[in-house]
Parts: structure tokens; C-alpha cells; sequence
């Protein structure tokens, strides 16, 4: 194909194709001679990027190892200026042949940018005010035979970002910095729960039968007992069994897994906080909850206000609490305590023109009309309390009013970070809403809970009053580091492989 008829992306694709051979010959090049970059295995490093930087008044004129990804190059003759990367940001370095030896310096001609390279030198600052590494050593740990993209910032398929997880942390240090505040978040959360007294467990990701939320399981079958079995979808019953058997405070972080759809809110695997505590109820869950994240906030994020996307969430003021039926009735104006048929129920979801379910009972009406006119409005930290019974098998139901029971979801920015329990304890009562949850399971409902007599069996010695909490940790990560989607505080979003 001549030069004139090529397409840009056959002109695109040629021209890294050369790129790739080049770099792939001075690779071999190296590997003839002898000093084939990849049989190296140690490194000495005794410095990184930001502390010398952060501490030039200590470290100025001091030497030091570096290792890191060769990330730009300025060429000035006898001399050269680098941008090194490692794992704490950026540094300049300077190169100039009577420092490193000729041979050395003639040897940057096997370099390319994203190779990974090790250097030795001291701090100083250039005439410019930078501060930088006067290098005296220099070598090519590891060839980057790929080359990074030019143009990464500007890429508007987010979807290869994600798929290439490895070159967005190369090229877009923001995206590092949310993983590095993600992993703050966790470590905050352990921090408070262990200082009120709670026990990290584990509980198996593997079992028998769905349970402990509402939704659709993944099923994989263990071939040395021929059964079944359900990667779990929730932390809760397990939990629940360590209550009965004595531990008063217990929690798990752990990856959960919901075979659901998938948007900027829902991955298919995700991080589940679930924790449970002895002699307390959804009020004193309430109130963790509320402490626990502005407590996070704080230590993670430093000030007490934060942004997200164009909102300020101040967690200096008390977050807001409302029943569901208030809600209801302040975004929509239906007075649910007039409601008292299912009839009259139907009647008014179908007023604002929406479909009610066959099976839907009254409580499940309310649910919906809450999700369609309610949620997306609750911008500022609130409290919805007062669920249905229907929609709340595992909780316990209100002494004053048995159709609610006493249950709390935290929203905020418009979506759910939060679901907490009195914790349903009457094995009697328990067992009855679990027949009613297979009654509907048998009539095609996938996101039923089935009926768990092992549990029933465990409530039945005795589970004390308890108060039950769950939070989705990416969520919290999305809130804290004003992130738009949940792919962007996944490290590895579930992608639909490329064909």
C-alpha cells in the first residue's frame, strides 16, 4: 500500500508496529552483549521521589538509590534530564556524561521511555529551582516493550483505562492516589471498630443455600461432593451465628457477589462491611454509622467537608432522619397512613403512573414509590427509617407498629451507602418470613430469600438483642474521593472480555 493511499489507522498501526520491532532490537542488542536487562533480580533503593523532595533541608547534597519508570527524557548533547516515577510520585534527574562515564551515556541509546531504571546520585537543586538527582550511576533494570500511550489524559473510551488498570496507574497519578485513599478508608474503618471493641472475622464465601439480602446468586458446583453451591451475597447470617455463639462484637470486610446488572453503582463482585453488635439496636447502629464514616472523612480526607461533584457534604452537622412514609409523602404527597388496602396502595402507585408487581404487597408498594420519586433527591447524609415488613425479612418488626419494622438505610448523593437492623431474634417469627420469602422464590422471584433451617436452628438457642450493619465499601471509597462511577475505585472492574 502506497504512502498516499493508507488509511490513519493502517498509517497508526504500521507506525507502532515499528515502534514495537525497535524496541524489541535494542532488547536483543542488550541480551547479545551481555547485559540482558532482565536477568537482573535486586536493586538497592534507599530514597523515594516525595520524602527527598518534602525534605530537601535534610536530604540536599545527600545520595541516594532510586528505582522507578523512566517517564520523559530531554536530550541537551553531553547532558540529559529524566523524569523518574516510583511509587511515591515524580523526581528529575540529571545525566551528564562526565558524571556517568561515556560508556554509560552512550548506552542510553537502549533506553526508552517506560523503561524501568535504577539510579544513583545526589539531591540538588537546579539553577531553574527544581529539585532533582545529580546522577553518578545509571542502569536498565527491565525493558518496556510496549510503548505508553502519548495522549493517555485525553482518551474518552474509559473503558480501556479500565481494562488496562496497569497503564492508568502509570500515566494518571490522580487515578493512584484514589486507590491509595482507598485503602486508608479500610484501614480507618478496621482502626475504629477494633477501638470499640470489635472482632475481625472470617466466614466462608461458599454456601449451601443464598441468603442474608435480596438478590440474584452466582452458582458454581463442587465437583468432590457433587452439590451445588452459592458464592455468598451477603455476610449477614454467618455473622449472626457468631452472635448466638457468644462473640457480643464481630465484623468482616469481604467481597460479596451479586450475578446482577452492572452501572457507575453495581460491579458484579463488590466490598461488603457487615458487623454486628450484642445488647443494641438500629438506633445505636444509627449512631456508629454516623460516627463511623465522619470519622473516616476526617482521617482520610482531613477536613470535616467534603465535595462531591458540584455538592459540599458537611459532616459536621448531623445527618438528617426520616421514615420512609414521610419521605414518601414530602416527594410525592401520597399520605401513606391514609393507605390501608392493598387496593388503595395500587391505586396510588398507578396515580403517578407506575406498574405495581402481580405479587406485590402493600409494603413492596411503598419501596417503590420510595426508589422512583425519593431516593435520587437525598443529596445530604440521610436516615430513611421505618421499612416495610415485606421488604425486611431479618428485621425485627415495630413494637408500635407491626407493617414497619425497625431498620435504617443511610443515602446520600442520591444512592444507598448504608442498610442496619434491629436484628430479627424470634426463631418463630423469623420462620415465618422465610416461608413467605420461598413462597415467593417458587413463584420465579431469583432474588428471594430461601428458607436457611441451620439458621432458624441458631436462632432458636438464643440470639441476645442485636443491631446489624452493612455498608458497601466502594460506595464510601466513591463518596470520599468524589468518584462518579464505582469502575473508578475498583482496581479490576468486571469487564466483558474483548473478542
Amino acid at each position: 500500500m502506497s504512502e498516499m493511499n493508507r488509511t490513519p489507522e493502517a498509517a497508526a498501526e504500521q507506525d507502532l508496529s515499528e515502534v514495537l520491532r525497535v524496541r524489541r532490537d535494542k532488547l536483543k542488542e542488550l541480551q547479545q552483549a551481555g547485559k540482558d536487562p532482565f536477568q537482573i533480580t535486586t536493586a538497592e533503593v534507599t530514597g523515594h521521589s516525595k520524602t527527598l523532595i518534602d525534605n530537601f533541608d535534610t536530604t540536599e547534597n545527600e545520595t541516594y538509590c532510586l528505582a522507578g519508570r523512566l517517564m520523559s527524557w530531554r536530550d541537551m548533547g553531553k547532558a540529559s534530564f529524566m523524569d523518574l516515577q516510583d511509587s511515591e510520585g515524580k523526581i528529575q534527574l540529571y545525566v551528564r556524561i562526565d558524571d556517568v562515564g561515556e560508556e554509560v551515556y552512550k548506552g542510553l541509546k537502549y533506553f526508552d521511555i517506560g523503561d524501568i531504571i535504577w539510579v544513583k546520585g545526589f539531591v540538588f537543586r537546579t539553577r531553574r529551582g527544581e529539585i532533582s538527582i545529580h546522577v553518578k550511576e545509571m542502569k536498565l533494570l527491565s525493558k518496556s516493550l510496549n510503548p505508553l500511550p502519548e495522549k493517555w489524559h485525553g482518551l474518552k473510551d474509559t473503558d480501556l483505562r479500565y481494562r488496562q488498570r496497569y497503564v492508568d496507574l502509570i500515566v494518571n497519578p490522580e487515578v493512584k492516589q484514589t486507590f491509595v485513599m482507598r485503602s486508608k478508608i479500610i484501614s480507618a474503618i478496621r482502626r475504629f471498630l477494633e477501638d470499640k471493641g470489635f472482632l475481625e472475622v472470617e466466614t466462608p464465601t461458599l454456601h449451601t443455600i443464598q441468603g442474608g439480602a435480596s438478590a440474584r446468586p452466582f452458582i458454581t458446583h463442587h465437583n468432590a461432593l457433587d452439590m451445588d453451591l452459592y458464592l455468598r451475597i451477603a455476610l449477614e447470617l454467618h455473622l449472626k451465628r457468631l452472635i448466638v455463639g457468644g462473640f457480643d462484637r464481630v465484623f468482616e470486610i469481604g467481597r460479596v457477589f451479586r450475578n446482577e446488572g452492572i452501572d457507575v453503582r453495581h460491579n458484579p463482585e463488590f466490598t461488603l462491611l457487615e458487623l454486628y453488635q450484642a445488647y443494641t439496636d438500629y438506633n445505636g447502629m444509627m449512631d456508629l454509622t454516623e460516627e463511623l464514616i465522619k470519622y473516616c472523612a476526617k482521617q482520610v480526607c482531613g477536613k470535616d467537608v467534603i465535595t462531591y461533584g458540584d455538592v459540599e457534604i458537611d459532616m459536621n452537622k448531623p445527618f438528617a432522619r426520616l421514615t420512609m412514609a414521610d419521605a414518601v409523602k414530602q416527594y410525592t404527597g401520597i399520605d401513606w397512613a391514609e393507605i390501608s388496602t392493598l387496593e388503595q396502595a395500587r391505586a396510588a402507585a398507578e396515580s403517578k403512573g407506575l406498574k405495581p408487581e402481580k405479587h406485590f404487597l402493600k409494603g413492596d408498594i411503598l419501596n417503590m414509590l420510595f426508589e422512583e420519586f425519593v431516593e435520587d433527591k437525598l443529596i445530604q447524609p440521610t436516615f430513611i427509617m421505618g421499612h416495610p415488613v415485606e421488604i425486611s425479612p431479618l428485621a425485627k418488626k415495630n413494637p408500635a407498629d407491626p407493617q414497619y419494622t425497625e431498620r435504617f438505610e443511610l443515602f446520600a448523593v442520591g444512592r444507598e451507602h448504608a442498610n442496619a437492623f434491629s436484628e430479627l431474634n424470634d426463631p418463630i417469627d423469623q420462620r415465618q418470613r422465610f416461608e413467605r420469602q420461598a413462597e415467593l422464590k417458587a413463584a420465579g422471584d431469583e432474588e428471594a430469600t430461601p428458607l436457611d433451617e441451620d439458621f432458624i436452628n441458631a436462632l432458636s438457642y438464643g440470639m441476645p438483642p442485636t443491631g446489624g450493619l452493612g455498608i458497601g465499601i466502594d460506595r464510601l471509597v466513591m463518596l470520599l474521593t468524589d468518584s462518579a462511577s464505582i469502575r473508578d475505585v475498583l482496581l479490576f472492574p468486571t469487564m466483558k472480555p474483548v473478542k
